[in-house]
């Protein structure tokens, strides 16, 4: 039965969650959401002895992919994003986050797009793509090993910001509920911010969901 570990890394200059995902067996890994502290992401993957298979962006706000080129570039692994926001990475603008961070540059072209139920192979591993708009149109989470990588869809007693542009309140609520809310209560949700919860927990307590 194959395993799976993985290390949260809060980084800079956001505090946005980056996750280095591996199996206990082969150490083959993947990385979703390398925001900043390009660095100190890579120091941490090579303490973890992880061969990088797959960087995976959760969705194309700046704040969780400013580390991505570098990344990249580093482990020459794929860069995957769902479909419907592909063409936003070439568009970001990173010149004030790079004052901020130097490693933080614009992210290189997808070589891999998402879709709703795809699946992503590292290693041994596979995971379930679930296609979450409302925070923004092709905000996905990683499902799999009892664990949800829910970006910033779903928080610990929070959703995501719903006030920009391509957002919705309606749609963000209703991927909550039909998507992450069929999960068992004690699947783990890891999200892009703050700390872990449980789905119940979610489903019991997060005032946004009642």
């Amino acid at each position: 039965m194959p395993k799976m570990f993985f290390r949260r890394l809060e980084v800079r200059p956001f505090g946005t969650n980056c996750y280095l995902v591996g199996s206990e067996q082969t150490h083959d890994g993947m990385v979703i959401d390398p925001a900043g502290d390009a660095m100190r992401i890579m120091n941490n993957i090579n303490e973890l002895g992880l061969r990088i298979q797959m960087v995976v962006a959760t969705h194309t706000h700046p704040d969780h992919l400013g580390a991505t080129r570098f990344i990249v570039e580093s482990t020459k692994a794929p860069f995957a994003v769902h479909e419907s926001e592909a063409n936003n990475v070439e568009r970001s603008d990173y010149s004030q986050l790079a004052g901020l961070d130097p490693t933080i540059k614009l992210p290189p072209s997808c070589d891999r797009l998402l879709h709703d139920g795809d699946s992503i192979e590292i290693g041994d591993l596979k995971f379930q793509v679930l296609h979450t708009p409302g925070h923004s149109p092709g905000g996905i989470c990683i499902e799999g090993f009892g664990v949800v990588f829910s970006g910033d869809a779903l928080f610990n007693m929070g959703i995501g910001r719903t006030d920009g542009p391509g957002c919705s309140h309606e749609l963000l609520i209703s991927s909550i509920k039909n998507k992450l809310l069929s999960l068992p209560d004690k699947t783990v949700v890891l999200p892009g911010h703050g700390p872990k919860t449980t789905i119940g927990y979610e489903r019991k307590n997060n005032p946004f969901l009642k």
